[in-house]
């Protein structure tokens, strides 16, 4: 076959995919996918456990030989790194992960934002860091400008798919089954699009003073993001078969049964995760004034929604319950847990995230990282709630890819002997 990659690169895959297939085909998998659709079904045997959104820069920095990519080409580079990096977390700190018994290529699909060009100054540069804190400056300044949001439009190269799986099929024949990813997941969270070409600032300022903008402005996002649901429904290429949304394993009878069992590539069959992180810092009412309505608008078109992130949402979660097709609220750590717990209700899995600053700092306190979780399991036991805890937003481990050993460890043994 006509390939672009070399002897040794393909060989890189296969070597890859066998060691990644020997993992996948264990029967744990199948335990653990069923103790996900336990979970999502609200009926939980246990706390179930994700890491994601690591620092890789650093894991690699440490394990060079593990993580390092060898491959040039752009596209199998990235399987590649995928398939590094879903082997070292199952060996190194899996939790509750899940290795599917196939390896996805993904989708040549387009999808662009909103067509407005981001004016933004970096506050924090360092080399590689993985996350870089920024200040935006408006470019959206009156409603003149509102109409600068364009509509999503989506593109699906069926060309490209078509080279790409024939290329997979001879690289992993005889090691891997090969699928083709359904394609795009969606965020309704438009809030934290807005605030990027708006200014955060600006946003807060707007709240009290020019409150009809963004109301125009939230009008014209929504729209648009409608437009790219309407447009990915056309080309039926939502990733109905993604077994994760939001770093959160999405697995029940209803929407994804089984691996690579999803019912159709259209948003009504798929997961979507919303968010307003710049809430946190406002009233109930401006949530419900500025969020709930688009919100619901978007949300409308999708078989279930994991809402929420690093906002603090226990003072409000009668407003985002309404929120159609809610099923995992974010519990974040400036959350009172006990609150959550107490308001949550058992039809909304509370999804908890542990303090991430824990791995930042010089020395990692293994006692704060077990009761940080301790104290969210108890609320939840308490209260008869269903809960998950996702590790996620991890900056820096402070170059020290033990700690997530540990943690993991603590996590488990919390989640376990607490059945």
């Amino acid at each position: 076959m006509n390939i672009s990659l070399q002897e040794k690169e393909v060989n890189v895959l296969r070597t890859l995919g066998e060691k990644y297939m020997k993992y996948a085909s264990l029967p744990i998998q199948r335990e653990k996918l069923a103790l996900w659709k336990s979970l999502n079904h609200f009926s939980m045997q246990r706390p179930m456990v994700t890491i994601d959104q690591l620092p890789w820069h650093e894991l690699e920095a440490a394990n060079p030989e593990a993580l390092k990519t060898k491959i040039t080409d752009p596209f199998w580079e990235s399987v590649e790194c995928q398939l590094r990096r879903s082997i070292y977390q199952w060996e190194n700190f899996p939790v509750d992960m899940v290795l599917e018994p196939f390896i996805t290529i993904p989708a040549a699909i387009d999808f662009p934002s909103y067509g407005v060009d981001i004016d933004a100054d970096a506050i924090i540069k360092t080399e590689n860091e993985s996350a870089r804190a920024k200040h935006f400056n408006p470019v959206l300044n009156g409603m003149e400008d509102v109409n600068k949001i364009k509509n999503i439009e989506i593109t699906n190269d069926t060309k490209k798919n078509d080279k790409h799986m024939q290329e997979a099929e001879f690289i992993f024949s005889g090691v891997a089954p090969v699928i083709l990813s359904h394609g795009v997941s969606f965020n309704i969270g438009v809030w934290d699009a807005l605030s990027t070409y708006r200014g955060v600032e600006e946003v807060y300022f707007d709240l009290i003073d020019q409150p009809e903008f963004l109301h125009a402005l939230m009008r014209r996002i929504t729209d648009a993001t409608l437009a790219g649901i309407r447009s990915a429904n056309e080309l039926n290429v939502y990733n109905d078969i993604s077994p994760v949304c939001h770093c959160s394993y999405v697995y029940n009878d209803t929407l994804l049964p089984d691996f690579g069992k999803g019912l159709g590539a259209v948003s009504k069959n798929s997961w979507a995760y919303g968010l307003a992180q710049l809430f946190t810092s406002v009233s109930k009412d401006v949530t419900e004034e500025f969020e709930l309505p688009y919100a619901t608008e978007m949300a409308k078109e999708f078989g279930a929604i994991y809402y929420g992130c690093c906002e603090k949402l226990d003072d409000r979660l009668d407003i985002i319950k309404k929120i159609p097709n809610v099923k995992k609220i974010s519990c974040s750590p400036w959350s009172n847990r006990d609150n959550f717990a107490e308001r949550v209700g058992k039809d909304i899995i509370i999804s908890s995230k542990p303090n991430p600053a824990v791995f930042a700092v010089e020395s990692f306190d293994e006692d704060f990282a077990r009761k940080d979780i301790e104290t969210m399991y108890s609320a939840a036991k308490a209260n008869g709630a269903n809960v998950e805890f996702i590790l996620k937003d991890l900056s820096t481990i402070n170059n020290n890819p033990l700690r997530l050993t540990r943690w993991h460890e603590i996590a488990m043994d919390v989640v376990c002997k607490g059945r």
